[in-house]
């Protein structure tokens, strides 16, 4: 049994915030395809070839593991993965509207909220767990305040964009659409929630890894085969559906672009458009790869694992958006909100893991 260390199960946590936060950026290099082809593309990595790969590496005897979990497991640990990818594929939309800092902020503001509590409360464990425990309010506290530091970023975001002009938008977010993109980012962060709920109902197939002699801290990567294949499915009709009607498929074989008439147009740097595909999509499945080791080390309130991962990947994303200048032009006072919007997630996630750390010394 592995001895709960809530502050690395933070850094862990910070790593797929990171991962996470990042992994938008290398589809910027992609020249020259439509974003269903390069959003396919890079989930082949993210989904199928990248967790099947750790997960064979990592962990003992994979195919047995999975092939002898309970069937209500894998079936719910599926549906709720194909439910996130109803979120995960319009939040590749929220990004070509909203832009990173603006967009991760609302999506994952609903997504750290919903995914975060209704576990606890599924299985009965929020008044006992939380609210009848030290530990357990310190955690709701940090939770509280991670929602405030969403709501900060969120609000700065709005600022900046009552700030600047149409061109000072679209010259950092091509695509910018206010309206769109929070609608878009709304749907989005309720139904990536789903990723939560499916990494909850996949726990016996990581009961299962242990008991094949898998080293605890890599326990939970054979349940991201199962959930992140219910993912892929959902992505795989919706870009395939896209292909299909926007006449797009011809894109992932072909070296030159076609006009409307089929006619042969510029170049398309294939090589580099899958190379920069496969980076972000690798990039993506580490922070999940991140998040289940962080889920180790959280003792009984690995719950709020979900909460820390949700403000990292805040964090970082809208550290993006100041690299990328998706914040040039917005005035001193919106740029001081998302500083305090940023300073406190980065506060929230001590608070949670302090929450846990009073946790497993009460455990000892």
């Amino acid at each position: 049994m592995i001895t709960a260390n809530p502050f690395l199960g933070v850094v862990f946590h910070w790593l797929g915030g990171l991962a996470s936060g990042s992994f938008y950026v290398p589809y910027r290099g992609v020249k020259k395809w439509a974003w269903e082809v390069y959003w396919l593309a890079g989930g082949f990595f993210s989904w199928i070839i990248a967790p099947w790969v750790m997960g064979s590496i990592m962990t003992k005897d994979l195919l047995a593991v999975i092939s002898s979990a309970p069937a209500g497991s894998l079936i719910k640990a599926y549906i709720f993965g194909a439910l996130w990818g109803i979120g995960g594929l319009t939040f590749g939309l929220t990004m070509r509207y909203l832009g990173m800092s603006l967009g991760m902020g609302v999506a994952l503001g609903y997504c750290a909220v919903i995914g975060t509590l209704v576990p606890p409360i599924f299985h009965g464990e929020f008044g006992s767990k939380v609210l009848g425990t030290t530990s357990g309010i310190v955690i709701l506290i940090g939770i509280v305040v991670c929602m405030l530091g969403i709501a900060l970023a969120g609000l700065a975001g709005m600022s900046k964009e009552k700030e600047m002009t149409e061109e000072q938008k679209k010259a950092s977010i091509k695509e910018f659409n206010f309206g769109k993109g929070i609608l878009v980012a709304t749907f989005s962060g309720v139904f990536s929630a789903c990723m939560a709920f499916g990494l909850d109902a996949a726990e016996p197939i990581a009961k299962l890894s242990a008991a094949h002699g898998t080293t605890p801290l890599w326990v939970g990567l054979p349940k991201l085969c199962v959930v992140l294949l219910g993912g892929f499915t959902t992505n795989f009709i919706w870009c395939l559906f896209l292909n299909i009607r926007n006449k797009t498929a011809y894109q992932y074989f072909s070296p030159r672009l076609r006009d409307k008439a089929g006619e042969q147009g510029g170049r398309v740097p294939r090589l580099g458009n899958y190379l920069f595909s496969a980076l972000a999509g690798i990039t993506w499945y580490f922070q999940f790869f991140f998040y289940t080791m962080g889920e180790t080390q959280m003792g009984q309130y690995k719950f709020s694992s979900w909460t820390i991962h949700m403000a990292s990947i805040i964090l970082f994303s809208s550290l993006w958006g100041i690299v990328l200048k998706e914040w040039k032009g917005a005035s001193g006072l919106t740029k001081a909100l998302l500083a305090i919007g940023l300073g406190t997630l980065v506060y929230s996630t001590i608070v949670v893991g302090f929450g846990n750390y009073l946790a497993a010394v009460a455990a000892r």
